[in-house]
């Protein structure tokens, strides 16, 4: 029985540190938290302007997937000698230049092959 047990911890020691149940406690709380700002933010109305409300709501967003990433995914600096920071950072990058290429091409699109592009053209002239 013993030999069983000792066994199957023999896996464990290199592996990232587990949380605790107070880190998840936290997590599940910052998380619900996270989520009923933007909601309550959406359902009252509180702000007028919908862009700003959306801005705010990706922010809520940007800053729960960090939450996700610490408390329930244990990344850190310290976790597979810093490789698994090392991937996300890479992912970020990648993510980024995916998103903000995506943006620019669509606005270029949305400016340049929008009907009633000739009439913008000729009421300049």
């Amino acid at each position: 029985m013993s030999a069983e047990t000792h066994a199957h911890d023999d896996g464990h020691h290199d592996a990232p540190g587990h949380g605790t149940r107070r880190s998840y406690l936290i997590g599940f709380a910052l998380s619900v938290v996270l989520t009923a700002i933007p909601f309550w933010l959406v359902m009252s109305g509180a702000i007028a302007d919908k862009q700003l409300t959306a801005l705010i709501i990706m922010g809520f967003a940007l800053v729960q997937v960090i939450v996700h990433m610490i408390y329930f995914l244990h990344m850190n600096t310290r976790s597979e000698g810093g490789w698994n920071m090392m991937a996300l950072i890479f992912t970020i990058v990648l993510v980024a230049i995916g998103l903000i290429g995506s943006l620019w091409v669509m606005h270029h699109m949305n400016l340049n092959m929008m009907p009633g592009m000739e009439m913008n053209d000729t009421s300049a002239m």
